[in-house]
């Protein structure tokens, strides 16, 4: 027995587990263990690849399991969350945008493997695992303060719309790699700055989940307004 190799299968394969039990957990109208299984599927998903590194065993196969988990932890998982936290009061739309999130996120993952040996030193468009818990910690941080979803109305459907539609954009969002990429202008990091200890300001009396609500959400709004940056300096 190859332990080597099945010290990451393992690890990918508890994405999908964590992925499953927040799908699940969401069915009993758990909003708190199914937000947390999303973020514990976040940890599986960064272990697998690095043991498999560790290990010397990457392979092909590795990468497309990886693939299909993520889809039910970080896109199927997450639709059904939101939808059954709230998108579920909007009807037909509800449904249309909890299935367009996972469309996207589906679309997300199959560009990224396609593209992996093209683009470098960056992510074209928002990674999924990123977009899944955007929903799980914002749904997690409403539950925790006792936030009432119809307060955000019509807005919450269009921001998890707007959510998807990273995944799939053409948005640049730095991969921390040290492998090159684009430039990181200060403006925006002053005002991802700000938006951070905003929203932690905002969900002290939950602070964990708004310290993870505020580095995936500044994540997101880094990328669209660098990338704003990089596209004027390119006119001049």
């Amino acid at each position: 027995m190859n332990y080597r190799r099945i010290i990451p299968n393992m690890c990918t394969a508890s994405n999908l587990v964590f992925g499953m039990c927040s799908m699940l957990s969401t069915l009993h109208h758990d909003f708190f263990l199914a937000s947390v299984f999303i973020l514990c599927a976040l940890v599986a998903d960064g272990l697998d690849g690095r043991t498999a590194r560790f290990f010397g065993v990457a392979s092909e196969f590795g990468k497309e399991m990886d693939s299909l988990c993520d889809l039910g932890s970080f896109g199927v998982a997450p639709a059904l969350l939101a939808y059954e936290f709230y998108l579920n009061t909007f009807g037909l739309l509800g449904c249309v945008v909890a299935i367009f999130f996972a469309i996207c996120g589906m679309w997300r993952l199959t560009r990224f493997n396609v593209n992996a040996s093209a683009v470098h030193g960056y992510f074209q468009g928002l990674a999924i695992p990123a977009g899944g818990n955007i929903v799980a910690m914002t749904t997690l941080l409403f539950t925790m303060l006792g936030v009432d979803p119809h307060v955000f109305g019509w807005s919450y459907p269009l921001l998890m719309a707007i959510v998807a539609y990273l995944m799939v954009s053409e948005v640049h969002y730095p991969n921390f790699k040290g492998d090159g990429g684009d430039k990181l202008y200060a403006i925006p990091k002053i005002l991802a700055a700000i938006m951070f200890a905003a929203i932690v300001w905002a969900g002290h009396e939950a602070i964990v989940p708004a310290i993870f609500v505020a580095i995936f959400s500044t994540y997101a709004a880094f990328g669209i307004v660098n990338s704003l940056f990089l596209l004027f300096s390119k006119k001049d």
